[in-house]
């Protein structure tokens, strides 16, 4: 059949679930490239990211969103808000629901809050990696008496499983569009926010349990230099926690630690730059910087 005869589809889809559902590393194989930061931390992901899939008809944006939930600190509140503005803007909502853990609470919260958008709404049941066949039934059988979704997909990010029928799924339900974004772009994420995030993954790497919340990180500059090994960039970032003891855990014994980070966070930058990286990293301590509305501003909540 000829191309031309299929309407092209191009449109948002976002996923949604509680925290630690698969949201980001499911976008991220998606996109094929590492546009979320993924940890098995829960309230990773800060940002609203967009992932742009391109196909001969059809133009997926991946909006990546936090995990909604009960809300402790001004942040949190920031983040739930930024939650639902996305779900009003979208076509399509995934709700990701893991095949490892019964449905809970929290699923079903999520679940009534998205029945009432205009978007359609799909059921992806992640990590199916991780549970055997009779597993995975029952978890399927669960989630389709939950709700009535548009459909029920089982995916694993991981080894890639059913990963283009959620791609053809998600695509179905979009409007028919033109194209809405160039070619060679596979995010609209700016670059000093994509920069930051891997840092602040790197950081995140095997801290203690009380750290994942209190990071954050902001790239102060930039630059672009010469060097007698070539061009390379040049970038200050700056890492912030909340206590004094939270910097020494960052920084670890002489040093230890931050030299790991900024190794690791600066192999993952060099990749999404295409380019040789110097990476200047400082922690700094902003008191409960969750709270204060003056520090959430200038970390870009």
């Amino acid at each position: 059949m000829d191309d031309t005869s299929v309407p092209f589809r191009a449109g948002f889809a976002c996923f949604v679930g509680r925290p630690n559902a698969g949201k980001s590393t499911l976008t991220n194989a998606i996109i094929g490239s590492k546009i979320a930061i993924t940890s098995n931390r829960p309230q990773t992901t800060r940002h609203v990211v967009r992932g742009i899939l391109h196909r001969p008809n059809s133009q997926l944006i991946l909006i990546d969103t936090p995990g909604l939930h009960k809300p402790k600190t001004l942040l949190g509140e920031r983040l739930n808000d930024q939650v639902r503005q996305t779900w009003s803007e979208v076509d399509v909502v995934g709700l990701c629901i893991p095949a490892d853990e019964p449905i809970g609470p929290g699923d079903r919260f999520i679940s009534r809050e998205i029945a009432e958008l205009k978007a359609k709404v799909v059921a992806v049941v992640t990590k199916t990696d991780l549970v055997s066949r009779a597993t995975l039934l029952k978890q399927l059988t669960a989630v389709n008496e939950m709700a009535d979704f548009a459909e029920i997909v089982p995916v694993s990010a991981i080894t890639g499983e059913q990963i283009e029928v959620l791609v053809d799924v998600l695509s179905k339900h979009l409007p028919e569009s033109p194209q809405l974004y160039p070619d060679d772009m596979i995010s609209d994420e700016p670059e000093r926010v994509m920069i930051a995030e891997l840092v602040r993954e790197a950081a995140l790497e095997g801290v203690r349990d009380e750290l994942p919340h209190s990071i954050a990180v902001l790239i102060e500059d930039v630059e672009d230099e010469e060097t007698d090994q070539g061009p390379r960039k040049k970038i200050y970032a700056e890492i912030y926690v909340e206590r004094p003891s939270q910097k020494a855990i960052v920084i670890g014994k002489g040093g230890s630690r931050l030299r790991v980070v900024g190794t690791r966070a600066r192999k993952e930058i060099a990749k999404l730059l295409d380019a040789r990286v110097y990476l200047d990293l400082h922690v700094r301590v902003a008191k409960d910087w969750q709270r204060n509305p003056k520090y959430l501003q200038r970390l870009g909540f």
